[in-house]
């Protein structure tokens, strides 16, 4: 049974699995070495202290690794330990992913499953066999069901791209038909289209990360790449809907300060960006007030981003708040 950071108290005995985030080696005062870890599974992170048998333990595992843990938990300066008497490497057969890293709350499968109900509403011939190539492709879209949308801003859990691609699609439903004019299939796909370039921007296999292309290239890059790629698999897809289709992708951040190569210039492609902004803040805001709201307060931490606090009170009811928060959380104006 697994046993979370969170869960570990002073002078507990603790035998679980968790992964590796950093370590390093040190000499105590007396001349021993030692080992230092930083223990990680979903709920937070431990210290780890291996002070025997060192030299064979540092040569059994390694950053990054998945390792099963006996110790005991103490405290020294205040700051809760582990003092490791056995540990060793596992393979990712023997543990669960939803262990170490968030998930999204809704079923993956399902989200998937309402996607590709919504991509069947399609008519456009080219836009509908388009999407069909992705769906074909099981290597992208193991990727695709599993990515987080972003390191830390919104949707930061594995499975949050396709939720939040399901939430634009949904939206784009929802407020299309209020307006006249707008191309509803050029729309639903750019809005599935849009993040696609996330699953190689992101490294997600032990902590969520830039991938060296993701840094160099980023996701809006990547995801024209692939769709280049699809179309050019497509004999008769036609150039100006390829050009209109490539706009609203290279346009959704909005701006040339927030990484957009492009400016929006169509009825469409102004949608989708306000449609995509308005929900990755309003699932980042979320994220934060769950994190950053002690149990009896009203108001969140000092959000630096958005450089002010936000009034929580209609939602303390829905969400399980922390019962503390750290100092430096709490940074004011």
């Amino acid at each position: 049974m697994k046993t979370y950071t969170n869960e570990i108290k002073e002078n507990d005995s603790v035998e679980s699995f968790f992964l590796v985030e950093e370590k390093s080696s040190g000499i105590t005062k007396t001349g021993n070495a030692y080992l230092k870890l930083k223990l990680v599974d979903r709920s937070g992170e431990i210290e780890g202290r291996i002070w025997t048998l060192v030299e064979n333990y540092a040569k059994s595992f390694g950053k990054d690794d998945f390792v099963h843990v006996m110790g005991k938990a103490v405290s020294f300066q205040e700051h809760l330990q582990l003092n490791i008497t056995h540990i060793e490497r596992v393979g990712e057969e023997e543990i669960l992913f939803s262990d170490f890293f968030p998930m999204a709350e809704k079923n993956i499968d399902e989200m998937f499953r309402s996607l590709l109900e919504i991509t069947q509403q399609i008519k456009n011939p080219h836009l509908s066999q388009l999407l069909q190539l992705f769906w074909e492709d099981e290597s992208f879209i193991k990727l695709f069901k599993m990515a987080p949308a972003s390191k830390w801003l919104h949707h930061n859990y594995l499975g949050g791209l396709l939720e939040h691609t399901l939430s634009i699609v949904q939206l784009v439903l929802k407020n299309a038909s209020h307006y006249n004019g707008l191309n509803l299939d050029l729309l639903l796909t750019a809005s599935i289209l849009h993040d696609l370039g996330k699953v190689d921007e992101l490294s997600y296999q032990r902590s969520f990360a830039y991938s060296d292309e993701g840094r160099l290239l980023g996701h809006i890059l990547l995801g024209i790449e692939r769709v280049e790629d699809k179309i050019r698999q497509l004999t008769d897809f036609p150039k100006d809907l390829s050009t209109l289709l490539k706009h609203l992708l290279l346009s959704h951040h909005g701006q040339y300060i927030w990484g957009s190569p492009k400016r929006p210039m169509t009825l469409e492609a102004v949608m989708l960006h306000y449609l995509d902004d308005m929900d990755a803040k309003i699932n980042g805001i979320k994220q934060f007030i769950k994190k950053q709201v002690p149990k009896g307060s009203r108001w969140s931490a000092y959000h630096r981003i958005f450089e002010q606090y936000f009034y929580v009170s209609n939602l303390l009811e829905k969400m399980e708040l922390p019962d503390k928060i750290e100092k430096d959380e709490l940074e004011e104006e």
